[in-house]
């Protein structure tokens, strides 16, 4: 009887340990579990393209975090939101950024486009500090950009000819412009660049010379962002709905993001980024508008 209570604990005993080891290695492959798949979440390689106008935030929100994720590769390039839209379809890059909805892009499949609205853009027209003007009104801006108004002094200013910078069919920037800035008319021949930064450095070194830029591009005096109607063009007045020249920035994925594309899209919609290095980059938090649009462009009150 001694004997059989005596292998009995023994028995006790091994099961306990033989359990307490595999609850051991158990916890250890969760965990090692929970850090692969972070880590696979913020590691790896994607592609973002788009936009120009919004390049500036979205590279630095990319530097920063790659900065706190050592193992993510985030690559940013510009070329205008309907090649955003056009690659991030095709599947040659994860994020594709547009200050468009991929409804109003003809040939884009919208519906196989997942839409994360990152922040809001104001756009206006932006000149050379020497043409004498700093406010223009709508009706005034449409005849400048279809070449009814070919002077400066036209409108009071210097007697200067006007150049037209304009940015090619496939910019976003072109497209809200257009839209909310001339009513949908469309522009006179001119100087035609891809890039904003190139836009606004032509403005800049040209007499006479009027293009339409992001507010995040007027850092510095090198141009002169024009008021509208006596409204200027300020983050306030496109919250209030008082400025008419503003679009949603969308970074867009196909399909729902996954891994480090879904990582870093979060890391956009992050406290951090939407009330800190939104603003610091001129741009304005969706979430900080008191009116919105629909594809369509019809505004309303929130």
């Amino acid at each position: 009887m001694k004997n059989f209570k005596k292998y009995g604990l023994l028995l006790i005993i091994a099961t306990l340990v033989a359990f307490a080891a595999a609850c051991g290695n158990g916890s250890s492959t969760d965990e090692n579990a929970g850090d692969d798949k972070k880590g696979s979440e913020t590691a790896g390689s994607i592609v973002v393209s788009g936009s120009s106008a919004m390049q500036p935030l979205v590279a630095a929100a990319a530097e920063e975090f790659m900065a706190e994720n050592p193992d993510a590769d985030i690559q940013v390039n510009a070329g205008g939101s309907g090649t955003g839209l056009s690659q991030v379809s095709e599947g040659s890059v994860q994020i594709g950024n547009s200050d468009v909805f991929a409804e109003e892009k003809e040939g884009i499949p919208a519906d196989e486009l997942v839409d994360h609205k990152v922040a809001v853009v104001g756009m206006t027209a932006a000149v050379n500090p020497n043409v004498g003007i700093k406010d223009i009104s709508k009706e005034d801006l449409k005849k400048v950009f279809t070449g009814e108004i070919k002077n400066w002094k036209e409108l009071g200013g210097k007697d200067q000819k006007i150049t037209l910078v304009n940015r090619p069919d496939s910019s976003g920037t072109r497209a809200t412009f257009v839209k909310y800035g001339l009513d949908g008319e469309t522009p006179a021949e001119g100087i035609t660049e891809d890039s904003s930064n190139t836009v606004k450095k032509i403005i800049s070194e040209t007499d006479g010379a009027i293009g339409y830029l992001a507010f995040s591009y007027f850092t510095d005096d090198s141009v002169t962002p024009l008021s509208v109607d006596g409204v200027k063009a300020t983050d306030e007045n496109v919250q209030k709905g008082e400025f008419p020249i503003w679009a949603y920035q969308h970074s867009y994925t196909k399909g729902e993001p996954e891994g480090l594309a879904k990582s870093f899209l979060d890391y956009m919609m992050s406290e951090d980024v939407q009330t800190g290095l939104l603003k610091d980059q001129g741009y304005i938090a969706a979430t900080k508008m008191e009116v919105e649009r629909d594809a369509e462009g019809k505004q309303t009150k929130k």
